[in-house]
């Protein structure tokens, strides 16, 4: 049986590891053809390599979404391989070192800022541009349930994740009516290499008693991506276990 994004073309920023590897993978089986874009040569190369043992098809683009230059010539590239950008999922981000405002490095804050927030800002607009010339695409950025709430010691990161949702609701309401959707997955706690904390204390914190899983992220992206949300734009999914329900 055909996968539900077969035929399509997807671009997945940041996929050389965790929930962008998982989502390039998961766009992969189900008949998508992707374009990894990410800093990390050899891990985003894993991922091709991953795909094609699978039997899908991918590539690999080294871009950093916090260069302009890059970020253009990553959606350009993903064209002139394959002719469509159907699909994005803007993943690309960064966790900040935890710290007191008065007392953190300004470099700390324009790092996350440059890579979770104006890396997505520009991804979006080059993939507009190509999905405005074809009528019609679907974006999911990445987000968090950082994005609904404070933090004492990460303010960068918060804000980052709160910008995103802002942009996702914004460029939605854009280019509804030009058939580009735009939505976010919002993820609480992740199994991921980015999570370098015990993880004991976070599991007795959740309602569903686990951290969540990569595979369960990429899923609720495919769906985005599919024609099987074609009512949904300017969505932000939580996927946290029940956390932000107490």
């Amino acid at each position: 049986m055909a996968g539900v994004l077969q035929g399509k073309v997807a671009l997945v920023t940041g996929g050389s590891s965790g929930i962008g590897r998982a989502s390039a993978l998961a766009l992969a089986r189900e008949g998508a053809k992707v374009v990894i874009g990410a800093r990390r040569v050899r891990d985003g190369e894993e991922t091709v390599r991953m795909i094609g043992d699978a039997g899908g098809e991918a590539s690999f683009v080294r871009a950093d979404v916090t260069v302009l230059a890059e970020v253009e010539a990553l959606v350009s590239r993903a064209v002139e391989t394959y002719g469509r950008l159907d699909c994005a999922f803007n993943n690309a981000g960064i966790v900040a070192v935890p710290g007191r405002t008065d007392y953190w490095a300004d470099d700390n804050w324009e790092r996350v800022i440059a890579t979770n927030l104006t890396g997505v800002w520009l991804s979006m607009k080059y993939e507009v541009r190509q999905m405005l010339k074809q009528g019609k695409g679907a974006i999911v950025n990445n987000s968090s349930t950082a994005g609904f709430r404070g933090s004492a010691v990460n303010p960068a990161y918060c804000a980052s994740k709160h910008g995103i949702l802002g942009l996702t609701k914004s460029i939605a309401l854009k280019y509804a009516k030009q058939g580009i959707r735009v939505n976010a997955v919002c993820p609480g706690w992740v199994r991921t290499p980015l999570l370098a904390i015990p993880i004991e204390g976070l599991i007795a914190k959740q309602p569903n008693g686990r951290l969540g899983e990569p595979e369960e992220v990429a899923a609720a992206v495919v769906w985005l991506c599919s024609d099987a949300a074609s009512l949904v734009t300017g969505q932000s999914l939580v996927m946290d276990g029940g956390e932000l329900a107490e």
